[in-house]
């Protein structure tokens, strides 16, 4: 009947793992009347891999939805709360993490013996035919044909799908006893660094127990100890000669176990008509933080609900996605930061042991200083010891040094433009104090101001502010004044910046990299490349003595700020700007000796910095802010972004302030929370230089965990301060901290204490019956 949903009564599911049987089991439980039949290439007794890890959340899930497979799991799971780091001899012990495990053969049988008694139809050693032929005769056709999924193949050009292939190469085995707890390891080989992960999934009752080993290393490290010429059952015994005492010397059993690099999946779109992916098909998350199953699960659950909630099957796969895409980007995010800090292993092993331990154990971002100090204080306690931290105090309340600058603590107010100057001549004005001042009376140890331009020509906006005039020097000497007297302890920078070929645009909230509809000033670049096509001016390619004036125009600009009272100077190279345009081979296309190869595209910066540098006063800091990559295919890369931070640091930066983007237009930037932190940690552990993280760190609880596992020595926020002027000071009075890191000024020391709300709970019953 028109108008009418049609119920999904006739189901094909291609793929019995976990996924796969799961979902058959949950939609024949909500309707015994549905035909559902699930086709698996491989015998019913088959799997791939061991142990399968489980959280609480997802087991409460099943729990809710099928209190039969619940139980049935419950009998089976080995559940532990410590996470044993092994590195350089020491074994360093963290406790409630509360973990559950299983066998992956037992969960299939688990599943087979409920599907089967909900009549679900299983057919094995069969491959199934084709999603879009089953498509024409069944209501519903589930993809959950795993990462190699032949069906996200077949349909790519509707689901979109992009694989990327990490640079570790890991294998899945298993030896025949149960570790005590999870377990991380690493050995320093002559070929590199491999690590161990381990965790048990059998119970010794009946027998030794089982645990799970995967063993992965870098692509590099693989070849050169020659696992690329070994098969199977040799690479098994390299594995267990080489982790021996862990293993107690038990052997490594493997299970069809090849060296595997993992593949990230991602699909824009995970339905087409009548098919939808799950699991695996649909998404991938490395195994570091032990997602596969768990998401796969998941997925089925929300399916089965949005199903049951949505009659027309259209709207139902919709709201799956809808519900699940967040979720399962949050957790990809989380893996890639994991996968990287484990490919990136080589870089922290240096670090103290605790340290050490505590990076690895917030290396994913989803568990926190904050969050780990609930779970086991005596450990997190440890390791703020070993680094110094007074007790009693927060990370990030610690003082650093900073050049001859000592700030009382690690947060600094990221620069950013207000767009506000009087009359559009760049003069700062009463705004600027006022924003600035109360930023500075907000407890931060550092507050840096806007981009502040060089010249008329170099400002992005009529209402930026500039460093050109004895006026401008002026106006901003009555905003320093008034920090160092009025927020003693607190210091103030300055960044000084040109906009290069994104000038002459209209502020911020009358269009954002929009030309002025009139009066627009011509703009300069490196090269004859405009920031948009069609859109913004094609600049005018710089020529050497143009080059010299600007460089000269940073140098009185810097003279300016020094006498303006400045506690330090920062140059902008990043974002796109002028000197950030020279170093990106994207915006750079020069064939004189500033373009080609990164040492000639980083000659014209160093000429400025070092210019700059020569006439800034030597007991003050000078940072360089760069973009460490521009998230654009053909630019700037990670390890470009080292050797750029290389050299500044080799040219006397005391610190580099790493951003990312904002280069080019046609940018894809992978946000989320403390996003652009990872380059940050790399440059400082690969180089040993301070570095100032950025890019929505928005928690206190994030800048603790960042400068406690030494990923970050500074961390700068921007939209949290304009929410909060006091952020710092907020932050301090959360977790009851009040010593010198965070004084609060005279006047307002009265409101250190959050004011006394309503009462919004009542007395709970002291008896209930049930």
């Amino acid at each position: 009947m028109s108008g009418v949903a049609e119920p999904v009564r006739k189901i094909a599911i291609l793929g019995g793992g976990p996924g796969g049987l799961y979902a058959a089991a949950l939609l024949k439980r909500l309707d015994p009347d549905r035909e559902i039949t699930l086709w698996e290439r491989n015998a019913p007794d088959d799997t791939f891999g061991f142990g399968v890890v489980l959280s609480d959340e997802t087991l409460g899930g099943i729990e809710s939805a099928d209190p039969v497979v619940h139980r049935a799991l419950r009998a089976e799971l080995v559940r532990w709360d410590d996470i044993d780091i092994v590195h350089r001899g020491r074994t360093l012990t963290s406790g409630g993490h509360a973990f559950a495990a299983l066998g992956r053969r037992r969960l299939l049988e688990i599943l087979h013996e409920r599907c089967r008694a909900l009549g679900v139809r299983l057919i094995f050693r069969t491959a199934a035919p084709p999603a879009a032929e089953l498509a024409a005769d069944h209501d519903l056709v589930i993809a959950a044909d795993g990462v190699h999924s032949t069906t996200r193949t077949a349909h790519a050009e509707v689901f979109h799908p992009r694989l990327t292939t990490h640079r570790c190469r890991y294998i899945w085995l298993s030896a025949d006893f149960a570790f005590g707890a999870f377990r991380f390891e690493t050995a320093e080989t002559g070929h590199g660094i491999v690590q161990l992960h381990g965790y048990p999934y059998a119970r010794p009752a009946h027998g030794p127990g089982a645990s799970t080993v995967i063993v992965e290393m870098r692509e590099e490290v693989w070849r050169r100890a020659g696992l690329d010429r070994l098969d199977e059952r040799a690479s098994a015994r390299w594995c267990a000669e080489l982790f021996a005492p862990t293993l107690r010397g038990h052997p490594l059993r493997s299970n069809r176990s090849a060296w595997t690099a993992f593949r990230t999946v991602v699909n824009e779109h995970w339905s087409h008509g009548r098919i939808v992916l799950l699991g695996d098909a649909a998404h991938t998350a490395h195994f570091s933080i032990g997602s596969g199953t768990k998401l796969a699960v998941e997925d089925a659950l929300a399916l089965a609900a949005c199903l049951t909630e949505h009659p027309a099957p259209p709207d139902a796969l919709a709201a799956y996605e809808a519900e699940r895409r967040p979720v399962v980007a949050s957790l990809q995010r989380a893996a890639r930061a994991s996968l990287t800090w484990f490919e990136d292993l080589a870089v922290y092993a240096g670090q103290p042991p605790r340290q050490f331990a505590f990076n690895l154990l917030t290396r994913s971002r989803r568990v926190t200083h904050d969050n780990l100090r609930l779970r086991d204080a005596g450990f997190v306690a440890s390791v703020a010891e070993e680094a110094g931290v007074p007790g009693g105090t927060p990370p990030m309340f610690t003082p650093f040094r900073l050049g001859g600058l000592t700030l009382r603590n690690r947060v600094v107010v990221s620069p950013m433009d207000m767009y506000s100057a009087v009359d559009g001549d760049g003069t700062p004005g009463d705004f600027h104090l006022v924003h600035l001042g109360a930023r500075a009376l907000g407890g931060a140890g550092l507050v840096m101001t806007e981009m502040v331009c060089v010249s008329p020509r170099g400002r992005i906006t009529p209402g930026c502010t500039g460093l050109y005039t004895p006026g401008h020097e002026h106006a901003w000497r009555r905003v320093t004044d008034f920090v160092h007297t009025d927020a003693p302890g607190t210091a103030i920078g300055v960044q000084l910046g040109h906009s290069g070929r994104k000038g002459s645009t209209r502020l911020m909230w009358d269009g954002i990299d929009q030309p002025l509809p009139a009066g627009n000033w011509p703009v300069v670049a490196p090269s004859s490349l405009p920031y948009r096509s069609g859109v913004n001016q094609v600049p005018h390619a710089l020529t050497g003595p143009e080059l010299t004036v600007i460089r000269e125009q940073f140098v009185r600009s810097a003279e300016s700020a020094a006498r303006a009272g400045f506690d330090l100077l920062e140059l902008h190279c990043a974002h796109g700007y002028l000197l950030s345009g020279f170093l990106s081979p994207l915006t750079n296309h020069r064939t004189d000796a500033y373009g080609g190869g990164l040492a000639a595209r980083l000659r014209y910066p160093l000429e400025v910095f070092d210019a700059v540098r020569a006439r800034w006063p030597a007991g003050r800091p000078m940072t360089v802010r760069i973009s460490a990559t521009d998230w654009a295919e053909g630019g700037t890369t990670a390890e470009d972004a080292v050797a750029i931070a290389a050299a500044f640091a080799a040219h006397g930066a005391d610190a580099i302030d790493v951003s990312t983007g904002q280069v080019v237009a046609d940018e894809h930037p992978e946000t989320g929370r403390s996003y652009q932190t990872p380059f940050a940690d790399r440059i400082r552990n690969t180089l040993g230089v301070p570095v100032i993280a950025v890019g929505a760190i928005s928690s206190w609880d994030d800048v603790n965990s960042l400068v406690l596992a030494g990923r970050a020595d500074l961390c700068a926020l921007a939209r949290p301060h304009l929410y909060d002027p006091h952020w710092t000071l907020h932050a301090a009075a959360e977790q009851g901290y009040t010593g010198p890191g965070a004084p609060w000024p005279l006047p307002y020391r009265a409101g250190s204490r959050r004011p006394p709300a309503g009462r919004t709970d009542a007395p709970k019953p002291r008896l209930t019956l049930r």
